[in-house]
């Protein structure tokens, strides 16, 4: 019987919310197995008809009009002023969740999660039966960073960087509750890692491209927001020097058609996937990953040391905006709005090496080393003081080397130099 009880609020707007949901519950049965029961609650989406419409139309700007999204998180904004105390929208699958579940922590990995959801809680169970704590992915401060994550009463704020953290307090974190921690990835992230020397045998044997050529990764989030054939005549142009990896999403059309591209062009070494698994391997597997501002592609890509081109393709998204102005601003990283730009890039690239030697060496300026571990501790420990029990870690890596009862399996070793 699990000691300690922690309610995850998420909801998939795009898919990086949910991805560090996902991380947080894998990192608790990694760490402590069953001692720590993790829920979680995609709340937005099933608390109320209003939110899921929201949610379902963010996704819809997201893959179809970016540019819109200005407009929409202006109106999203406006949840600081309904939810200062309390919950309005979804109020009564919230207090049900609540009063079935009584978690000792709400940990809250989306902005829209924060304010009056912690205050209801406490109201219901009581002030020394819960703490809350909230996990911010924004990688810098500014517009685009919304209100809502700022809950003032919050037991735990967490950023990604110390520049948004300083932007968190400067809008109403107590300093003495906020942590700097790193990229909050799942574990079999840390596990499968690719030695330099193991790159050309993966790319070849797993990926079925050639060991020594460019590899460009195009990516997506999970909704399948993507513009991969604007981008593929640049790098079917130099299709001697390089070769692309190909995802998704669960855009099924975008991957039919790929299928059909890669067959009528030969010449370009193409892997293409849908949903993919294993983004992880495949960033290790190459030189550069063209993507949006998304914090957790950008945070795994940095973390990989796999620069970034950042796609502005219809406009750059607020929350984005706060992505592509850390790397901009710390490592120079571009931005491609048309298959032009990207062309343009991967020429100078392919004629001038040198020129993405210092891009890359740039980029990884800003990567540091963290023991991903120890930010679920402090959330576990913060839990436990609700539950008054204390929970001692396991070792990690675990000592067989593999298995973190995801349900995922790992792919065959060695991939470790």
């Amino acid at each position: 019987m699990a000691k300690i009880r922690i309610l995850v609020l998420t909801s998939s707007t795009g898919g990086g919310h949910d991805a560090r949901a996902q991380a947080f519950a894998e990192w608790c049965f990694q760490l402590y197995r069953h001692k720590v029961d993790v829920r979680i609650e995609q709340m937005l989406e099933k608390s109320s008809v209003v939110n899921r419409s929201g949610v379902s139309f963010y996704n819809w700007i997201q893959r179809n009009l970016p540019i819109l999204h200005t407009g929409f998180y202006t109106i999203v904004e406006a949840l600081s002023l309904l939810n200062r105390r309390t919950v309005l929208l979804g109020r009564g699958y919230y207090h049900k969740v609540i009063e079935d579940y009584k978690p000792h922590l709400i940990f809250s990995v989306h902005d829209c999660l924060n304010r009056g959801y912690f205050q209801l809680a406490r109201r219901l169970l009581g002030a020394n039966n819960v703490r809350c704590a909230t996990y911010c992915g924004e990688f810098s401060g500014g517009w685009g960073y919304s209100i809502n994550w700022i809950e003032p009463t919050v037991d735990l704020y967490i950023s990604r960087t110390a520049t948004a953290r300083d932007y968190a307090v400067k809008k109403g974190i107590p300093v003495d509750r906020t942590l700097v921690r790193g990229h909050l990835m799942r574990p079999r992230s840390h596990i499968e890692v690719i030695g330099r020397d193991d790159i050309g045998s993966f790319r070849v044997k797993q990926l079925g491209l050639k060991p020594d050529l460019f590899t460009v990764f195009l990516a997506t989030g999970g909704n399948g927001a993507n513009n991969h054939f604007a981008l593929l005549p640049a790098l079917h142009k130099h299709a001697d020097k390089c070769q692309v990896i190909i995802i998704c999403g669960k855009n099924k059309e975008t991957y039919n058609e790929l299928i059909h591209w890669r067959a009528n062009n030969p010449e370009l070494n193409c892997y293409v996937e849908g949903y993919s698994e294993i983004m992880h391997l495949h960033m290790q597997a190459s030189d550069a990953i063209v993507t949006r501002g998304g914090t957790t592609t950008c945070a795994k890509a940095l973390n990989f040391r796999c620069p970034i081109i950042f796609n502005a393709f219809g406009g750059i998204m607020p929350q984005e905006r706060l992505t592509w102005k850390f790397f901009h601003n710390g490592a120079q990283s571009e931005k491609i709005e048309s298959g032009a730009d990207f062309g343009r890039l991967i020429d100078d690239w392919m004629s001038y090496p040198e020129h993405y030697t210092a891009y890359r060496d740039r980029f990884n300026s800003l990567r540091y080393e963290e023991d991903p571990t120890i930010v679920i501790e402090e959330l576990v420990n913060l839990a436990g003081d609700a539950a008054g029990v204390s929970l001692k870690k396991l070792p990690f890596p675990p000592r067989n080397g593999n298995g973190n009862g995801s349900g995922t399996p790992f792919l065959p070793r060695p991939l470790a130099s």
